[in-house]
């Protein structure tokens, strides 16, 4: 049985309690980030902490640990669920208080964190890619917090789901923003594009990854907005998150994306970043 922590204890999943009162059970009231652990070590995390960092105070909820403390709790958390590949999630709440919307005077934060394996691309995948939809995107305006208040997101996702595809790609304004549950990229005349940064969408950190190990290998990419036109007519289109890495979608609105295969510069990409991953097993065995 996998182990959680909650509030300062390490426990089996059986054995993990919130109260009822908690404003995150009944306001949805915090946060929450997903970290990846490749070969037990936690990937990005200096860049996920600030991201966490960035959505307690968009809430004016404070941190409860520092930086240390969190890497700390974290690691032991991975290697209690020790696999290869893991997903850690962890969730902040404003803490437990009488129901009423404005904050409380003073509440201790709820901390739970729990571990998932990743699971790796399918040679199905590699061959055929993966079909999603464009659905509007009629969430709020504050996207770029990594709220658990996901609502607008789940009915989002869902709808795909019942059209037996693995994502929305959202539109707003006849512009993408992102997905229910990732970040868009498109590749033009040859270069990578993606929406830039806003309040419209959350600032992922595969997302960036993606933009800097492109950058380091000479390949042409660039942030600019991104019409529902230009998504139709890409050569190809991509899916990125810190779950998904880098999928390739091939057929949108059940219509193909080019030829309906995944595209060159995503098999360079996607090897790319497979070669970064492994340099961080590497480093992690020599150790």
């Amino acid at each position: 049985m996998s182990v959680v922590y909650i509030n300062g204890e390490f426990v089996a999943t059986d054995q993990a309690k919130i109260s009822v009162f908690d404003r995150g059970f009944l306001l949805g009231d915090g946060v929450y980030e997903v970290i990846p652990a490749y070969s037990g070590q936690l990937f990005r995390f200096e860049e996920h902490l600030l991201r966490l960092q960035t959505s307690l105070d968009a809430i004016q909820l404070r941190n409860p640990f520092d930086q240390s403390q969190w890497h700390n709790l974290l690691s032991q958390l991975v290697q209690q669920n020790y696999q290869s590949d893991l997903s850690i999630y962890l969730q902040v709440t404003r803490g437990i208080a009488v129901r009423d919307h404005a904050f409380p005077a003073d509440t201790q934060p709820t901390v739970f964190a729990m571990a998932n394996p990743i699971s790796t691309l399918s040679d199905q995948v590699f061959e055929n890619g993966v079909a999603a939809v464009t659905l509007p995107d009629n969430r709020w305006s504050r996207c770029n917090i990594k709220a658990i208040s996901l609502l607008p997101n789940v009915l989002l996702r869902q709808q795909a789901v019942e059209q037996g595809v693995v994502e929305a790609i959202l539109v707003r304004d006849d512009h993408i923003t992102e997905g229910a549950a990732a970040n868009v990229f498109i590749v033009e005349a040859g270069t990578i594009i993606t929406p830039p940064k806003n309040n419209e969408i959350l600032p992922g950190i595969t997302r960036d990854l993606v933009l800097e190990l492109a950058l380091q290998h000479g390949l042409s990419v660039k942030e600019a907005v991104i019409s529902l036109e230009q998504l139709k007519n890409a050569n190809e289109v991509w899916l990125t998150s810190s779950t998904k890495e880098i999928l390739p979608v091939t057929n949108l609105d059940q219509t193909p994306v080019a030829d309906g295969k995944p595209g060159e510069t995503w098999k360079t990409m996607i090897q790319v970043y497979r070669d970064y991953k492994k340099s961080l097993h590497d480093k992690a065995v020599t150790i």
